[in-house]
């Protein structure tokens, strides 16, 4: 009985630290995403984030060369496969043909719902972005969206704030795909390393 007792407790600890961190990112603006892909200025914005990146960083907010020179894997083919199902609102991850990693995401809300992709990556990529619109929604200070890998457009995968961990594994962004920063740095970098023409992202 006293096991029992005990186990409640834990639980219900459990569930009330999870639903104050998610009350807190409900009642933080800050911690919500930069970007919103489905605005119809979306072109200009992303032109003024990237400068933005490129005054922060020093660094373009492209790789290179040109993907398309040389693209030619598709999904399981290519060095890198990320395949997010949104109905499981997981993401895996597959280095040559073999599945590495399998995390948590969020994908868009309602009103916000993520397009499907299947295609390369389309070379834009942040390490770290500084919202000048919201500077308090940042994670360990890389910015709103740590590890950003743009799919096409604004939508991209990416990192999310603290606020908003607890929320991956439910469709809550808009429109993007958030993962676990950390998880976001390991897409990142076999993105980098890899290069976007051997590697290969399907949204369904």
């Amino acid at each position: 009985m006293k096991a029992l007792f005990f186990l409640v407790i834990a639980l219900l600890t459990t569930t009330i630290h999870a639903q104050t961190l998610t009350e807190v990112a409900d009642a933080n603006p800050n911690l919500i995403d930069e970007l919103d892909p489905f605005a119809p200025n979306m072109t200009d914005t992303l032109k003024s984030i990237d400068q933005d990146y490129k005054e922060q960083t020093g660094q373009s907010p492209f790789l290179a060369p040109n993907f398309l020179e040389s693209a030619g894997c598709y999904r399981l083919q290519c060095s890198v496969y990320a395949h997010v199902v949104k109905a499981e609102q997981k993401i895996y991850i597959y280095i040559n043909g073999r599945l590495d990693y399998t995390w948590n995401v969020s994908s868009g809300g309602p009103g916000h719902m993520t397009p499907d992709f299947d295609r390369h990556p389309d070379g834009r990529i942040y390490d770290r972005y500084t919202s000048t619109k919201f500077p308090g929604g940042s994670y360990n200070g890389l910015g709103n969206m740590p590890y950003a890998v743009f799919i096409e457009g604004g939508f991209a995968i990416h990192g999310t704030t603290q606020g908003n961990i607890p929320k991956l594994g439910t469709p809550a962004s808009h429109g993007c795909i958030r993962v676990h920063p950390e998880n976001g740095k390991i897409f990142n970098q076999l993105v980098r390393a890899t290069g976007v023409s051997e590697v290969w992202i399907t949204v369904e």
